[in-house]
């Protein structure tokens, strides 16, 4: 009997929907952190990039773990150890103060690096005639679930107060524990043929078309996070809108436009080039940027944040999937090293941002027209890959 893979590709999307709870969730409390625990707002600043730095590390050192223990055990501890810093989160500070903050989101941020590392090659294996498609699909719930935990959290926090934060952070526990439980016992396909082996990260490194990749997911992590990060502020500060329409006009507007590019390309995406498609987002990212910087008024502004997000949509989806069909032999290292270019790319795009912004005075305008760097980046390590294909069939 053929195994029934539409229940392994549920629980990669619910996976998705995790890593997204992990990383959004606490954010929404940094103010309550700083009254309640009498946490600095230096510190507070530094749980995101501890977060996302615990993750990249993840990233580089978890390919030699998953391929020893398999697929399905680091897939059901990644989301125990989601659900467990989601827990300890509501009780270590307390006991421990910012230590103990920064104890629950290491737990976390090491379940959601292994999510990043194994949910896509996961899908990747997955029988299926249109890869690219499901992995755009797939990656649409990260979308999803990042809308889901802004407007469920605050709709929580309107109607029993935002001081009950913990019980909604063990009731969103409840969804990694519940997909534990899933991938216990779901089908998992073969990432590679039997009596086949991995590259190694040596091998992947002499190739040439990994370096074009490398760049390709550094560039899409920057395209989307340039604007993803400063959204908010950007719709506050120079479109003059109230903070609590900018958090809904900017990060969920942009969350909204980038999983429906997500979800149109997932049904739709078997009828287009994906190298093409890609190359058509690039451009529009760069549009999109002339339009957010040089905007003459709120409505073109906004326009250019929903663009912005349509745009980079099938970026990341689009660099796994060309490489992996580029690098069938790559496995485990070669999704665990693009998931790590591509969070790189993702500290580096809003970094840069403001960086510039803070040198021409506050102007967030500047920072992103500057930001066209990214895009421009995009399609050179596009156009190397293509280079190199057509040596390859030369």
């Amino acid at each position: 009997m053929q195994p029934n893979y539409n229940r392994t590709m549920a629980a990669c999307f619910v996976g998705y929907i995790t890593q997204a709870i992990v990383n959004n969730f606490a954010p929404l409390l940094f103010l309550t952190f700083q009254s309640t625990y009498g946490i600095s707002l230096s510190q507070i600043t530094l749980l995101t990039t501890f977060n996302f730095g615990v993750q990249l590390l993840v990233d580089l050192l978890s390919p030699r773990l998953i391929d020893r223990v398999g697929y399905r055990a680091s897939a059901m501890a990644a989301h125990l150890l989601c659900a467990l810093g989601l827990v300890l989160m509501t009780v270590l500070p307390g006991l421990l103060s910012v230590q103990g903050l920064f104890l629950a989101v290491m737990v976390y941020a090491v379940g959601g690096g292994l999510l990043e590392v194994l949910v896509s090659p996961i899908v990747e294996a997955c029988p299926s005639e249109h890869k690219e498609a499901a992995m755009s699909l797939l990656h649409s719930f990260y979308c999803w679930g990042h809308v889901a935990v802004i407007l469920l959290s605050t709709l929580f926090f309107n109607l029993f107060g935002i001081h009950r934060w913990p019980i909604l952070a063990c009731l969103w526990a409840l969804i990694p524990i519940a997909n534990c439980i899933a991938f216990a016992r779901v089908p998992l396909a073969p990432l590679l043929p039997e009596g086949e082996t991995g590259m190694t990260i040596r091998e992947l490194t002499r190739s040439g078309l990994f370096w074009c990749f490398l760049l390709l997911m550094l560039a899409s992590g920057a395209c989307e996070q340039a604007v993803s990060q400063w959204a908010s502020a950007f719709a506050e500060q120079s479109l003059s809108l109230s903070k609590r329409i900018s958090d809904l006009a900017g990060p969920l507007f942009f969350a909204l436009t980038m999983g429906t590019a997500r979800l149109v390309y997932g049904r739709f995406g078997d009828r287009w080039s994906l190298r093409r498609a890609m190359a058509l987002s690039g451009g529009a990212c760069a549009v999109s940027y002339l339009m957010i910087s040089l905007s003459p008024g709120p409505v073109a502004g906004l326009i250019g944040c929903g663009l912005c997000g349509l745009s980079v949509g099938i970026l990341w989806p689009g660099s796994f999937s060309l490489a992996s069909a580029a690098l069938p032999r790559g496995g485990t290292a070669l999704f665990a090293l693009l998931a790590l270019g591509g969070d790189l790319g993702c500290t580096a795009g809003p970094t840069f941002v403001g960086i510039v912004s803070n040198a021409a005075g506050g102007s967030l305008r500047t920072g992103i027209a500057c930001a066209l760097i990214f895009p421009a980046a995009l399609l050179a390590a596009l156009g190397l890959y293509h280079i190199q294909q057509r040596r390859q069939h030369a």
